[in-house]
């Protein structure tokens, strides 16, 4: 995840990472992210993933941290992860869509137990 300044423009920065190979897999209000190593024939042996965010705008930690701290819930993701990979190898969107309910359930529980700590 990177955070930029909101004086920071942020289609610019995309523009930036898009010329050096990354792929713009999702765009909204003030949230953009891109990643190297998925193509159209599936998954390359290494992906990587930008999430271009203001500061302050980091569900992205709250998940992280409490998967860290929940290793039971790490796991059932990473069981949720390795069903869809194989469903959608060839579609990302459906993919990435298919995990956002399990993401959205953990993060909100997160932010209701850390509060506002990021």
């Amino acid at each position: 995840m990177v955070e930029i300044s909101e004086k920071a423009d942020m289609e610019e920065i995309a523009h930036i990472l898009e010329k050096n190979g990354f792929i713009r897999m999702s765009a909204e209000t003030n949230r953009i992210s891109l990643n190297k190593g998925y193509t159209k024939e599936g998954f390359a042996d290494k992906v990587y993933h930008i999430h271009l965010r203001y500061s302050g705008d980091n569900d992205e930690l709250y998940f992280r941290n409490y998967l860290n701290e929940h290793p039971h819930i790490a796991k059932e993701y990473e069981a949720v992860k390795l069903e869809l990979w194989k469903k959608y190898e060839h579609n990302r969107d459906a993919y990435t869509e298919a995990k956002t309910d399990f993401i959205r359930q953990w993060t909100t529980e997160a932010r209701r137990i850390y509060g506002d700590i990021y």
